[in-house]
């Protein structure tokens, strides 16, 4: 026969194993779901907020890149790329040009605007030499928010 303290650390034993065993129950999954639903609910808007202001601040700051590069191609050749050359004057001689010294952007290309489009190049510009433009989130002239239009025209 075995000892009565044997016989209760066993069942100990035994007992343990099953609590190890167990899981969670479908009402608190459900609860622990519903918890990170309310959470992400309040946080995600402000996120996506933050999300779009970080792409305007991107567009204006690759503006301003754009401006600087600008003025040393004005420099080097003593005018402004044309309209129909464009930025790409800035990574590519322009036909006729002698006096290129480029590129004048890191990586070889012209970037597209944080929304994925071209940018927008004028010259001459409707209030000043040139303007650099990118139509925002939605693409299309105008608009408000993530929609509106992000300029810096050149000073004179």
């Amino acid at each position: 026969m075995r000892h009565p303290e044997t016989q209760i650390g066993s069942a100990r034993r035994r007992l343990s194993r099953v609590h190890a065993q167990r899981g969670f129950t479908l009402v608190e999954m459900l609860v622990v779901i519903t918890i990170i639903g309310l959470i992400m609910s309040l946080v995600g808007p402000r996120v996506l907020s933050y999300l779009g202001e970080s792409k305007i601040k991107a567009a204006r700051i690759q503006i301003q890149s754009f401006s600087s590069a600008l003025d040393l191609f004005y420099l080097d050749a003593g005018r402004y790329p044309t309209s129909s050359e464009g930025l790409v004057a800035l990574v590519k001689p322009a036909a006729g040009l002698t006096a290129w010294n480029g590129p004048y952007l890191k990586g070889g290309t012209v970037p597209n605007d944080p929304w994925g489009k071209p940018y927008v190049y004028r010259s001459p510009g409707e209030r000043s030499v040139y303007e650099i433009i990118s139509y925002g989130a939605d693409g299309q002239e105008g608009g408000t928010g993530a929609n509106a239009d992000i300029t810096q025209a050149s000073a004179e």
